[in-house]
């Protein structure tokens, strides 16, 4: 069971989702204006914010990068009548962790809410991966806890920096470009998404880089896309 907070002013759509994720087992909790919305989640845990972008009071972009600024392990999930390009590229740029477009089907929302708890596990449980914890150098990653150590000091990182923090340690040496990475960790293939690939990168390096402009871990590899460094390297 997950406590999922939902901010939408139309109490019809509202409702319909709590009916039907409450069959799931949820405890859902809505809020009609954005200001609300967002002390709600400061104050209480959630294991998932639903936003609508077209907010009373405060909309949903700007909710979300305060509730980022305070809780950037929050999983969000965009649901709004907004569905051009641009608006999906920022919702996602701005941290969201999937982005469904009106009018939905209420079983694909379904779907994506248990697939995206399911993925990240609940914050106080644990979850997601189980291998061993990936060491390299004085970083640690560790699956099971959904947790990142810098000289076994806990580094912040949001849920999809960490997706891709994950996705590319598992893999090092490897590179890989900018849409495989959007496929792998974003489950999307649009191209317009790449640029939300180089923003990801670059907060991720300013978190776990000691000179982000220098990085040692995640690498660029000129003309593709990304690489994660191999241990091998490290001890040069």
């Amino acid at each position: 069971m997950a406590r999922i907070l939902i901010v939408e002013d139309d109490s019809d759509i509202s409702d319909l989702l709590i009916d039907h994720l409450a069959k799931q087992g949820h405890q859902l909790i809505a809020i009609g204006d954005g200001e609300s919305g967002l002390a709600k989640a400061l104050t209480e845990q959630f294991d998932l914010v639903m936003l609508d972008v077209m907010l009373p009071k405060l909309d949903g972009f700007s909710l979300a990068k305060k509730l980022r600024a305070t809780k950037p392990q929050i999983p969000i999930m965009f649901i709004t009548a907004r569905d051009d390009e641009i608006d999906r590229v920022l919702g996602i740029e701005i941290g969201g962790d999937d982005y469904v477009v009106k009018p939905f089907s209420v079983r694909e929302v379904i779907a994506r809410v248990n697939g995206l708890l399911r993925r990240l596990g609940p914050p106080t449980t644990g979850g997601g991966p189980t291998a061993a914890p990936l060491h390299f150098g004085e970083l640690t990653i560790d699956g099971t806890r959904r947790q990142v150590l810098i000289t076994n000091s806990p580094v912040i990182v949001t849920a999809k920096e960490f997706d891709l923090l994950y996705f590319l340690a598992s893999h090092p040496g490897r590179p890989f470009t900018r849409q495989q990475l959007l496929e792998h960790v974003w489950d999307y293939n649009f191209e317009g998404y790449e640029r939300t690939v180089t923003s990801h990168v670059n907060r991720l390096r300013a978190r776990i880089e000691r000179d982000p402009e220098d990085p040692k871990f995640v690498l660029t590899v000129r003309g593709v896309g990304y690489r994660f460094v191999e241990a091998r390297e490290l001890s040069k």
